[in-house]
């Protein structure tokens, strides 16, 4: 398959998997509490990959590590809590329309501090986009008029981290296959997420009963196939296309996360 067919399809395929990540993560918060969705989506996704690809990690050079730390913590540890907090408080669709100011932080960034160029009809499809996105937003608030519009701000915070994490691959990490990249970027974050749980009292004060277990199920669901595969994906897409057009798949998220919803 030529590589502009191919990106194609991992745009659409991440736009259907993503799209569906926002449902599950409404459903797992029924018996799990944010900080918990955060972590355990981490931990089991760092789990899944070290089964598939930790051999990956010895054909890292050293050179490299230092961005891979960086990127695990950007790319996918902060925004898993910011994105299991906003979605407990707000519409999961509503989310996800907000998670499309991604393609504007990716080029604003990428110009600014990684040196990459646009070209203009790149510049005018973000601008489009986000003209599309600003006009979903209002009429999200319009029709969702009691939610805690607050938590918005964490998404935008999170579009910034996909935006960082989007350039910082492109830029010092091209060298390397995406399952490297991604079991690297998340074996880093084992220890850490183990400290979240251990300090939020799961260990201690998790119960087990149908809420809490299907809380599981769907995380576990969300981990493995919403963030284990994902990630593959999305990081060899990152490697055969732009950072514009990777990140633009938050534009197609919003068509399924909003038919979930």
């Amino acid at each position: 398959m030529k590589l502009n067919q191919l990106r194609w399809l991992y745009l659409i395929a991440l736009s259907i998997i993503w799209g569906s990540s926002f449902i599950l993560m409404k459903y797992a918060l029924v018996g799990l509490s944010a900080v918990q969705v955060g972590a355990l989506r981490v931990f089991i996704t760092a789990v899944f990959l070290i089964l598939i690809g930790f051999k990956r990690l010895f054909k890292i050079e050293k050179r490299h590590w230092y961005y891979l730390v960086l990127n695990g913590f950007i790319g996918s540890f902060i925004p898993s809590f910011l994105m299991a907090y906003t979605v407990e408080k707000m519409d999961s669709s509503i989310v996800s329309i907000l998670n499309s100011l991604t393609p504007l932080n990716t080029l604003i960034f990428g110009a600014l501090l990684f040196g990459f160029g646009f070209r203009k009809r790149q510049l005018a499809g973000v601008l489009i986009g986000l003209l599309g996105t600003l006009m979903l937003i209002l009429k999200g608030a319009e029709l969702n008029p009691n939610q805690d519009y607050f938590y918005s701000s964490f998404i935008l915070v999170a579009s910034i981290c996909y935006a960082l994490n989007v350039n910082i691959l492109k830029k010092y990490l091209y060298e390397l296959d995406a399952l490297s990249i991604t079991v690297a970027n998340f074996v880093v974050l084992i220890i850490p997420t183990i400290l979240v749980l251990l300090f939020s009292g799961f260990f201690t004060d998790f119960e087990v009963n149908e809420s809490s277990l299907k809380g599981l199920f769907y995380l576990t669901i969300l981990a493995i196939v919403g963030t284990g595969l994902a990630k593959l994906m999305f990081n060899r897409l990152i490697q055969i296309s732009s950072p514009i057009f990777s990140s633009s798949v938050t534009y197609l998220i919003p068509i399924v996360a909003i038919t979930w919803g």
